[in-house]
């Protein structure tokens, strides 16, 4: 049996049941008024913090955002309003690199972090999850972010194959679940697992035999509760039909294991995070963009904890704030993406150590009262010009004995 790893670990003690990945998810508003175009929500960011004593000029923002070119965009409007190139904390996937705070912390007076996971949004059929490539040469779609795709897409596989190798039937008056023997073998080190206990009748002690076994199945009977919420099947399930289980397989029906390194800001640090709460990920209607939620409220909470001890900041301004990067694919003859910015929470600490987290009504609230104006915002042209323009500096090397 596979080993619970420590990144699983610190997932399952931030989603501590079932309820709490439902009620996490579903506090992640996503309509109206908690979408901010970019061009709203830097300025509106920066006239924020910079009510809150930040001193312009000694601000250094940082960005933990994937490496995608879709995220550039979000960039240039970081460094038009901040005066300056954000520094990169930033891993695949929007993991935040919680190791190089202490060269950052170095580089500013002042620090604003923001990390946003991304997914991509096709408005024509209000569906998540890819964009468009226009660099490509039939301007295909793809998955948004590649490396959260990468992640899930085992999953889902292995959630399709549960869906039609448990079948529902009845014999005689008992619904019966005829489960394939491969989801029955509980030696396996990784892979999908149904929690038994949901789904069959057990024995007095808390067992569970089959009434019939097959070739490569067995069956059992329905646990007393699916049979009552499954009840309105009966008409479909005469004696001796049978119907896949197929959507009917919800989260708390099953879970996965998976033999991951647990290597915090490893190989599999993103997967860590998202294998316990993978069923909620996979049964809904848009995975992209529950995967990107969920790893925006894991990194919110793992790189708070770094970031309000690290002694690299101590004496610092610090504004943390996390959210989800949503990406509409640009237009013909658009440049770059429409990018919306969705807040989750925020965090912000002063010189003096006084510390203050941040819920997504209140952080909305904050960043709407803010003008949309930002007097100290750079025009890039003339940055750029006035670069090209300046006096030209000759690189010397020492001489060579």
């Amino acid at each position: 049996m596979s080993r619970t790893t420590p990144g699983q670990i610190r997932s399952i003690l931030m989603f501590a049941s079932a309820a709490n990945v439902e009620e996490l998810i579903r506090n992640f508003r996503i309509e109206r008024p908690t979408t901010f175009r970019y061009s709203s929500f830097v300025p509106r960011l920066y006239n924020y913090v910079k009510s809150k004593g930040f001193k312009p000029g000694k601000i250094l923002p940082s960005r933990a955002f994937c490496a995608d070119e879709s995220q550039g965009y979000p960039i240039i409007m970081l460094t038009k309003h901040f005066g300056t190139f954000p520094f990169n904390l930033g891993r695949g996937g929007a993991v935040v690199a919680t190791d190089r705070h202490g060269p950052y912390a170095e580089h500013g007076e002042a620090l604003v972090i923001i990390q946003a996971s991304h997914v991509g949004y096709e408005p024509e059929d209000n569906a998540f999850g890819t964009y468009s490539r226009v660099h490509t040469s039939d301007n295909r779609h793809t998955a948004c972010c590649g490396k959260l795709a990468g992640v899930i897409d085992w999953y889902l596989e292995q959630y399709r194959v549960a869906q039609a190798d448990v079948l529902l039937e009845r014999r005689g008056d008992q619904l019966c679940l005829r489960i394939d023997n491969g989801l029955l073998r509980g030696s396996r080190h990784e892979g999908l697992f149904l929690n038994m206990p949901r789904l069959v009748q057990p024995n007095a002690d808390g067992s569970f035999t089959p009434i019939h076994t097959h070739s490569t199945a067995k069956s059992f009977v329905a646990s007393a509760a699916l049979q009552r919420e499954l009840a309105h099947l009966e008409p479909e399930l005469q004696d001796g039909r049978q119907m896949t289980m197929g959507e009917l397989l919800t989260p708390d029906m099953f879970h996965y294991r998976r033999q991951l390194d647990a290597t915090v800001l490893g190989h599999d640090h993103m997967e860590n995070s998202l294998v316990y709460p993978m069923p909620w990920i996979v049964t809904s209607p848009w995975p992209a963009l529950t995967a990107a939620q969920i790893n925006t409220q894991v990194e919110f909470d793992r790189a708070l904890r770094a970031f309000s001890h690290a002694r690299s900041f101590r004496g610092k301004c610090v504004f943390h704030i996390s959210g989800l990067n949503i990406d509409i694919s640009p237009r013909p003859g658009e440049p770059f993406p429409t990018t919306k910015f969705v807040p989750w929470a925020a965090f912000l600490g002063d010189q003096n150590g006084k510390k203050r987290v941040m819920e997504q009504a209140e952080v909305v609230e904050l960043l709407r009262a803010q003008s949309r104006e930002n007097p100290d915002q750079i025009e890039l042209d003339s940055a750029i010009r006035d670069m090209s323009e300046a006096e030209s500096v000759e690189i010397k090397t020492p001489a060579v004995r």
